[in-house]
């Protein structure tokens, strides 16, 4: 079935598959879930992007569609769950604007549905990006397997690994591997899934291997403000931080810098100029609050 569009004809179809929900913060509540930050900043970024979730019948659900029409996102793909509520995440900022969250359980994301319309926006995506969180239940955690299943050998499929509370097992970790042609995640990701892997040696080492035994096309490592380290055929490149200000919190720069990732392979970009453009606008998201600021 056709997309609907605000883009050119040309543009990529980009999806973000997961959890979708609301970021509480002690001032008030903003627009969470990686998937959903992805799709924003894809779309920012010129692709037409589709987010696939759920949300519950509930006001929550509502105003969470409507805040979504109203930054022009697609939609067309967020089912409404008459079963379960809308997913919410308690933010705790520390001194830094670092987060730390409390997720409430069997949200409506917890059980997304496989359906016809589904599996034909997989057939034609061009870049997809699923995590970990989203697959803490083993509904949904079928659905997105089945979605990347169902996407062409030249889909770009992005594992963010995004590693939160407990939701995350060995298995889920290495099945995303398997599916993924690239990776992103943090250093601390990188030290929890080498233990879980048993795998060793240096940062770059670390990579590398992983790069090698899964296939990889790419490998992203975010450092903060030192920065990120991004392997791609073979190579590593270090790119430097950049400061743009006052930190307000970093809710989202990740999925910002996810974003650009994807958009920078789509258009076989050079490595170290997708590093430094993620880097400048995973900073900016850093000095505006929650995970999708209006962008310069």
């Amino acid at each position: 079935m056709p997309i609907p569009t605000k883009t050119p004809p040309s543009s990529p179809l980009v999806v973000g598959i997961g959890e979708l929900l609301w970021d509480t913060f002690p001032e008030g509540r903003q627009i969470g879930g990686a998937p959903a930050n992805f799709a924003y900043h894809c779309q920012l970024l010129g692709a037409n992007a589709v987010i696939v979730s759920a949300v519950g019948i509930d006001g929550a659900g509502r105003d969470l569609l409507e805040a979504l029409g109203d930054r022009g996102l697609n939609t067309a793909q967020v089912a409404t769950d008459q079963a379960h509520t809308t997913g919410a995440v308690l933010v705790d900022l520390d001194l830094n604007g670092v987060p730390s969250y409390i997720i409430e359980e069997n949200a409506a994301w917890d059980y997304l549905e496989p359906t016809s319309a589904l599996f034909d926006v997989a057939s034609q995506a061009d870049a997809v990006c699923f995590g970990t969180l989203a697959q803490r239940s083993q509904h949904s955690r079928e659905t997105i397997l089945s979605f990347l299943q169902a996407t062409r050998p030249d889909c770009l499929r992005i594992f963010d690994l995004n590693l939160r509370q407990t939701y995350y097992s060995k298995r889920v970790i290495a099945d995303g591997l398997h599916w993924a042609t690239v990776l992103k995640l943090n250093a601390e990701e990188l030290k929890t899934i080498a233990t879980l892997l048993g795998l060793e040696g240096s940062t770059i080492e670390l990579l590398d291997t992983l790069a090698t035994a899964y296939g990889l096309q790419a490998v992203a490592l975010t450092m903060g403000e030192q920065g990120c380290i991004l392997w791609s055929d073979g190579a590593t490149i270090h790119q430097e931080g950049f400061d743009r200000g006052p930190v307000i919190d970093t809710v989202g720069a990740g999925d910002c810098f996810t974003a650009v990732l994807a958009m920078g392979l789509l258009k076989n970009e050079p490595p170290q100029v997708i590093a430094e453009k993620a880097n400048w606008r995973a900073a900016y998201v850093c000095t505006e609050a929650g995970a999708m600021p209006l962008m310069p």
